[in-house]
Formats: C-alpha cells, sequence, structure tokens
C-alpha cells in the first residue's frame, strides 16, 4: 500500500503492536524458567521499542524485566565508548539487545559486544525489521518481520504519533 510516491507503508500502528507482542512471547517462551531478564535497547528508537517489550513481557509472565538504555554513535561506534545505564549487576543474567531494524548489523554487533566484556548467561538480540543484509556476524534471535530490500531502499520507523514503519 502506497502512502505517497515514495513511500510504501510496511507496518500500521496495529501491525507493529501485534508484531512486538509475538516478540513478547518468543523472549517469553526462550527464558520462561528465568526470574529475572534485562531488555537492553539502543537509544533512541530501540529503547522505545525495548520497554514496549518489557511491559508485554511483564504482563504475559511472572519475569521481572530490567531495562537497560544503550548509547553509541551508529555511524563511527569505535570513535565513542558504548555506554549502558546500569542499575544492576548483569551477572549470570539472561540479557536481550533491542533495535528497531537491522542491516548491516554494525550497531547490533558494537551494542552487544559491551555485554561479552560481563559474566552473562545467555545474550539474544530482538529486532523489529530485519532486512538480511548482514556484513558482521551477528543475527536477530527474535524479529518482528524480515524483509528483502534493495540496498539503496531505506525503511523508517516511526513511533509515537502516527506510528508506522515505511520503505523509501
Amino acid at each position: 500500500m502506497k502512502t505517497s510516491s515514495s513511500k510504501s507503508s510496511i507496518l500500521n500502528a496495529q501491525q507493529m503492536d501485534q508484531k512486538l507482542r509475538r516478540m513478547a512471547w518468543e523472549i517469553y517462551e526462550q527464558n520462561h524458567k528465568e526470574k529475572e531478564i534485562v531488555i537492553a535497547g539502543i537509544y533512541p528508537r530501540g529503547y522505545i521499542l525495548s520497554e514496549r517489550l518489557s511491559a508485554f513481557i511483564e504482563e504475559i509472565s511472572t519475569i521481572k524485566v530490567n531495562l537497560l538504555k544503550i548509547n553509541l554513535d551508529k555511524d563511527e561506534p569505535t570513535q565513542h565508548p558504548v555506554v549502558v545505564s546500569q542499575h544492576a549487576s548483569l551477572s549470570k543474567s539472561v540479557v536481550v539487545v533491542v533495535d528497531d531494524v537491522v542491516k548491516s548489523g554494525k550497531t547490533l554487533m558494537y551494542a552487544s559486544q559491551y555485554f561479552l566484556n560481563q559474566k552473562i548467561k545467555k545474550l539474544m538480540t530482538a529486532i523489529l525489521i530485519d532486512r538480511n543484509y548482514k556484513l558482521y556476524p551477528i543475527k536477530a534471535d527474535v524479529v518482528g518481520l524480515s524483509l528483502s530490500t534493495t540496498l539503496k531502499d531505506h525503511v523508517n520507523v516511526v513511533l509515537g504519533k502516527n506510528e508506522s514503519v515505511y520503505l523509501d
């Protein structure tokens, strides 16, 4: 469905909500024995999605969710340190790194790298839109929508008012 001459709608707000709920169920299914998990969202959009995933997980299960924010320079991740808000120990925790779109895997790889220096139990990734153009050896464990596009296409995730995902 075309929204303008150059944009194609991929998901509307209701469909996005359905994808996030299904992703929450998948995270729960893979971690149902845990009492507590850590959901770490890549700021800004990944963090907003991680807040929603956390709420859905707490709604459907008894798992306590600790929410973390990951800040990094997506264009030049080696030039600035990855900063993670941390309120508790990550020792022996299940950590789920969340972002909106993965294309090459660079942002997800650098964000996940921080947790490899921690004594965590398990590291997972959850992505709303997987573009399937990995240049880095990382995969999305939980995916809302897998989308094969051309390299020139750009996927935009709009959160808040008039939520949607579109391709242009």
